[in-house]
């Protein structure tokens, strides 16, 4: 059995900090882009047509717009989390595994899938 060394569970708390920090700005900044997308035309249907303005009040407006940015939020934030995470775990891994080209032999590829 390997013992794990204080060293190395601290840099892999550095790198999580790192990581979930970078993931927390790339949710916010698609919730801000995602909060002016909706926002806009929501609130110009409000005032333009008549259907929204007699059945969305200004809580549901305030309802559609958050939904978007926290949609927008999550979604950014776990993509990037995972391409964080599947980038570590490549670093991290042996050579033997790092080498995805095939070089065995079979049967040979249709057109179609060649390069």
């Amino acid at each position: 059995m390997s013992t794990v060394s204080r060293a190395s569970l601290d840099q892999k708390l550095a790198l999580a900090k790192r990581c979930s920090r970078e993931a927390t700005l790339a949710g916010a900044k698609a919730a801000a882009v995602a909060t002016i997308a909706s926002a806009i035309p929501t609130l110009a249907s409000v005032r333009m047509l008549p259907w929204a303005k007699a059945n969305i009040n200004p809580t549901g407006q305030a309802l559609i717009i958050s939904t978007v940015a926290g949609m927008a939020y999550f979604i950014a934030a776990d993509k990037k989390i995972l391409s964080l995470a599947r980038r570590h775990s490549f670093e991290e891994a042996p050579d033997h595994l790092k080498n995805t080209s095939y070089q065995g032999v079979g049967r040979p590829h249709p057109a179609f899938f060649r390069p």
